[in-house]
């Protein structure tokens, strides 16, 4: 939709919001009608979406992850799905690591497939088929809640506790991708991730709805490395607030933060601002794993970068261990009914 994000999406009012409202009422009766009326594919698998109420970032990739390690527990062979945002690819391809850089699948799905077999595909149904066939027993789909041509058998909202959905509106009135209210209806729990009282609203609807709602946090998995080190944080993700705050959460001594728009291929001269910057400070350089494969994929000074910024790994975990689990068995029971 957009590659950042205005400010007044996540203020509380604003005279920008209400006049894009008509838009927004319009562009929400839309998405309305597509959800409601949409024919879905049936797959050949049980297939979990993972999506979100907003544009942006929430956290969906490392939900993805935690349900694939969940899945390969239990002796699955999931796969993920993706549209590939970001990349150049017009039909469904399998990534591979060895051949592909995010210029050409995306740089989520560069993530994705370091933990399991991944397709890239703007037609899902065609993406999915092509999962089948190289035999996952369990499609992992990251993103495509309101939009997908398939048939759910766990669609998972995932918020950011401390952003929530912003204003509340629609697009472009603000960042939420339909009427709330609409794809709660169409939602089989929410996750919320983080610390914060943003999403109290969504998570009080969700409650009313009795959808299940499961709490979960981003924890460093390398945070120990970078601890009392003065650091260069940069980000261009959907919230790069939230990335600073796990680097600060994790004792991370943060000197200079840069934020940059969602996705954003690194030009020339920001990475030799990046560089110079580091140096002249003497300060070590830091990012998100998702810009980490999108400047492997730069071309330049962009080597230089790589060679000397560090990434911050991450996992998500659940405050109740089991749920990553219990939300694979709903899957698998969900697919068992709809198959007879």
């Amino acid at each position: 939709m957009v590659s950042e994000a205005p400010p007044f999406w996540w203020q509380s009012s604003g005279i920008q919001s209400a006049f894009m409202s008509p838009f927004g009422w319009v562009y929400g009766r839309v998405a309305r009608r597509i959800m409601d009326n949409r024919v879905r594919k049936a797959v050949a698998v049980p297939v979990i979406c993972v999506g979100n109420f907003t544009v942006g970032g929430s956290g969906k990739t490392p939900t993805a992850l935690a349900l694939a390690s969940a899945a390969i527990d239990r002796g699955l062979k999931p796969g993920f799905l993706s549209r590939g945002y970001g990349g150049s690819v017009h039909h469904a391809k399998v990534v591979d690591l060895k051949t592909d850089t995010a210029r050409l699948v995306g740089d989520e799905p560069m993530l994705l497939a370091a933990k399991a077999k991944t397709v890239v595909s703007p037609n899902r149904a065609e993406g999915a088929d092509l999962l089948v066939s190289e035999g996952v027993d369990l499609i992992i789909m990251d993103d495509g809640f309101q939009s997908a041509r398939l048939v759910f058998d766990q669609a998972l909202l995932v918020v950011d506790a401390r952003r929530g959905i912003g204003n509340g509106c629609v697009f472009p009135a603000g960042p939420v991708r339909a009427p709330v209210v609409d794809q709660l209806r169409h939602a089989d729990a929410l996750i919320v991730v983080g610390e914060g009282d943003g999403a109290n609203p969504v998570i009080r609807l969700a409650a009313r709805a009795a959808k299940p709602i499961h709490l979960a946090r981003l924890q460093p998995r390398n945070g120990a490395k970078f601890r009392d080190r003065n650091c260069l944080a940069f980000a261009a993700i959907g919230d790069p607030e939230k990335f600073f705050q796990t680097l600060e959460d994790a004792h991370v001594r943060l000197a200079r933060c840069k934020s940059y728009p969602d996705h954003h291929p690194f030009t020339d001269d920001e990475v030799r601002e990046l560089l110079a910057e580091a140096e002249l400070y003497g300060l070590q350089l830091i990012t998100t794993g998702k810009d980490y494969v999108r400047l492997q994929a730069g071309h330049g000074n962009s080597a230089d970068l790589v060679e000397k910024t560090s990434v911050l790994e991450i996992d998500l975990a659940f405050d109740s261990p089991h749920v990553p689990g219990a939300i694979i068995e709903a899957a698998l029971s969900a697919f068992r009914r709809r198959r007879g």
